[in-house]
């Protein structure tokens, strides 16, 4: 079993070598596999939940929240107390609670509104994301999930039924790390048991998820937009054997 080092560094032998196929692939999770549900819904069910929906029936109410949220993300104090958000569960709420509560639709329905942006349904898989885990299955390879979050991820697959097809995640809260810290990478390798050069990384982030190549595996990084339909997640199958 390959054990979760500090580094990894190939030795002069495998240098030599030829690259080895891949035998394992890591995702990452939020705009790569899954997404949340749009956001006219996710008000919605907030203000289903805290007595506030007929706010939302209003012209123009919820391009307003849109706007009104899309500021405060923007001011100094709400930057400042996103950093290391997704270190644990209760630093993301606080974070959601320092960007929540200057959105007046949001204020005094914070608790409201994290239960349903962590509700099992409040995440959903891309079209493709099923078809190219299971496709990567057939051909017999280890598959994990390497993500910056603040809650167990893991609900989502069950509630979609993909938990089947992941081998095993490793989650920035349960570790105290983010993305692009090694140990994050390799623990998943460990945990796998496979080498990580014969690891790819797939994400959508060049710093964060870019960071496994310094770790000695190969990365695949999606554009960063927020697809509605297919991910691209196709043309990882061209990648492996």
């Amino acid at each position: 079993m390959f054990e979760t080092p500090s580094a990894y560094r190939p030795s002069d032998v495998e240098m030599a070598a030829p690259v080895p196929p891949v035998q394992a692939v890591l995702f990452d999770f939020s705009n790569t596999l899954f997404q949340m549900i749009d956001l006219e819904t996710w008000l919605r069910r907030v203000g289903a939940a805290s007595g506030r929906l007929a706010v939302l029936n209003e012209p123009g109410a919820v391009a307003g929240i849109a706007d009104q949220l899309r500021t405060a993300f923007r001011l100094p104090a709400v930057v400042a107390v996103q950093e290391g958000r997704d270190l644990s569960s209760a630093q993301h709420r606080r974070a959601m609670w320092g960007w929540w509560e200057r959105v007046d639709f949001l204020r005094g329905a914070e608790e409201a509104a994290y239960r349903e942006l962590t509700a099992p349904d409040a995440w959903i898989p891309y079209p493709d994301t099923e078809p190219v885990l299971r496709a990567l299955r057939e051909r017999g390879l280890l598959i994990a999930i390497v993500s910056d979050f603040a809650w167990d991820l893991r609900t989502h697959l069950a509630h979609h039924r993909l938990d089947d097809l992941i081998d095993t995640c490793v989650i920035s809260y349960e570790q105290g790390r983010e993305k692009p810290d090694p140990h994050l990478f390799l623990k998943a390798c460990a945990d796998l048991g496979a080498a990580p050069r014969a690891t790819l990384m797939v994400g959508d982030n060049p710093v964060r998820d870019g960071g496994a190549a310094a770790c000695g595996l190969r990365t695949y990084i999606l554009p960063a937009e927020h697809r509605t339909g297919e991910r691209g997640l196709a043309d990882v199958l061209r990648l492996v054997p």
